[in-house]
């Protein structure tokens, strides 16, 4: 460890491996409105934050508990969950007058095509502007989990108690895996229904 008169400890945040200061810094400099994107261990938020001194002023809020409201019945922290709760904050985002924000995923690795990156194609198809890349956002067969489907298909025919094992969860919600991009489409209408 380092010693000596200059020795400096680091903020409390960045030695727990919470916050990433440099990455913060310039995101608050940018003025502008941010798109906060956090997968939890069990849930998964999707927030519109503005920088104020005492903390971070939450606008918007989306939570994976408000889909399951609504009746999403499939996982909670997957790439269709991920959208659906974009596409909620940018809906929200509309009704509030936000029109704009910069995307802040923290510690998520920037990976193309990955949960953080359906969640802010949702706020995108919602209405907000949101400065990334086209390359980095999922495919529409992702987003409405139909590669999900395909596999639960053709699992069922080989191997029905494997099928059986691993989307558990799904059946005991009562989905069935291949009617997932039904399902998603069918939320989809009740979020727009919801946030009028």
């Amino acid at each position: 460890m380092a010693r000596g008169s200059h020795y400096r400890v680091a903020l409390k945040r960045r030695r727990e491996g919470k916050t990433n200061y440099y990455k913060r810094r310039k995101l608050i400099l940018s003025k502008k409105p941010r798109l906060v994107v956090r997968v939890l261990s069990k849930t998964a938020i999707v927030q519109i934050a503005i920088p104020a001194p005492k903390g971070d002023i939450i606008l918007v809020s989306a939570h994976s508990n408000e889909l399951k409201k609504l009746g999403w019945k499939g996982y909670g922290r997957n790439t269709t969950a991920l959208y659906l709760l974009g596409y909620l904050a940018g809906l929200k985002a509309a009704k509030k007058g936000i029109k704009e924000a910069i995307l802040d995923i923290g510690l998520h690795r920037p990976v193309k095509g990955s949960r953080v990156f359906a969640a802010v194609k949702g706020a995108i198809d919602a209405g907000l502007e949101v400065p990334v890349g086209e390359e980095m956002l999922p495919t529409e067969e992702r987003i409405k989990g139909e590669h999900i489907a395909s596999y639960a298909k053709q699992m069922s025919e080989q191997d029905p108690e494997a099928y059986k094992a691993f989307f558990s969860q799904y059946l005991q919600n009562g989905l069935k895996p291949e009617d997932l991009p039904s399902h998603f489409e069918e939320i989809k209408k009740k979020i727009e229904e919801s946030v009028k």
